[in-house]
């Protein structure tokens, strides 16, 4: 299994349709053969505040898995709509387990 850790900066006025058009694509990447779990996440803050940065926290069977998502025209298609929301490129960090 790996893990991946991909965070977006995101246009603060944009944050609520980004937010919306990620919430739609959810059934879908889970779905997908592989996906054990994908789901966004928000900076906390105590006072309820919210900073504009989204991070995708997901888990897949196997790299092979990962690949053919990214791959995917949902994925491509979803890149598309929302980079013009981004503010630069998207921090991504792929991981193994340290357990064994």
């Amino acid at each position: 299994m790996i893990h991946v850790v991909a965070r977006a900066s995101i246009r603060p006025e944009m944050l609520d349709e980004y937010l919306k058009i990620v919430r739609a694509l959810l059934p879908t990447v889970r779905a997908e053969a592989g996906c054990i779990r994908y789901e966004p996440a928000l900076d906390y803050a105590e006072d309820g505040s919210r900073a504009p940065y989204v991070t995708m926290l997901e888990s897949w069977e196997s790299k092979a898995h990962l690949d053919a998502h990214l791959a995917s025209a949902h994925m491509k298609d979803f890149i598309a709509k929302v980079s013009p929301m981004r503010l630069g490129k998207s921090e991504l960090r792929i991981l193994t387990s340290a357990e064994s």
